[in-house]
């Protein structure tokens, strides 16, 4: 596969991602309207560990193909992306395997910061006035992928995961919140 088919693969993964938080908070908030809606949400958030560890592992392995394969060289925004997505893999796959609840919080937290140093890196590539460059010879404000209609950049990529991983763990966390509470009240 060339570049260009792996930065449409990689485009049509973010959609989805922003597709599945859409549809993850919809079903949340309508889930009493909507029931088959709503068993999907709590189907996922059963999974919510499982689901995280994959969709950072296969974020973890984009960003390696763009570069190792692709070449790309890792501008300083994008390491503070890494820094926060790659330990998503080992917490969540590991949380996974132990069925250890408890791992959503650490997890969460990495997500939202890495969600952040995305947000920050799209506006800055989008309106370059708007930061600045974080490095001369690796500019933060040039993007190495600009797919179909412009707004699909690496940084969006990545927001497009962690925002996944957010959506998937709160709403596992409030469900469980949920359900204490109903045991409580009996």
């Amino acid at each position: 596969m060339t570049v260009n088919d792996m930065n449409t693969l990689f485009s049509l993964l973010a959609l989805a991602a922003d597709a599945a938080v859409v549809i993850m908070v919809i079903g949340w908030l309508t889930r009493s309207q909507l029931p088959v809606l709503g068993e999907l949400v709590e189907w996922a958030a059963d999974r919510a560990l499982l689901f995280g560890a994959i969709i950072a592992g296969v974020s973890m392995a984009g960003s390696l193909y763009y570069s190792e394969i692709a070449e790309f060289i890792p501008c300083t925004y994008c390491w503070y992306q890494r820094i926060a997505m790659y330990p998503l893999v080992l917490i969540l796959g590991m949380a996974a395997v132990r069925r250890d609840w408890f791992a959503r919080l650490p997890a969460l937290t990495l997500a939202v910061i890495g969600l952040g140093w995305s947000i920050r890196h799209w506006t800055v590539q989008k309106w370059p006035g708007s930061g600045g460059s974080c490095s001369v010879t690796v500019p933060c404000s040039t993007p190495y992928v600009d797919w179909k209609y412009g707004f699909i950049t690496i940084p969006w990529m990545a927001g497009s995961t962690f925002a996944l991983i957010i959506t998937v763990l709160a709403i596992s966390t409030l469900l469980d919140r949920e359900t204490d509470q109903a045991d409580s009240d009996q």
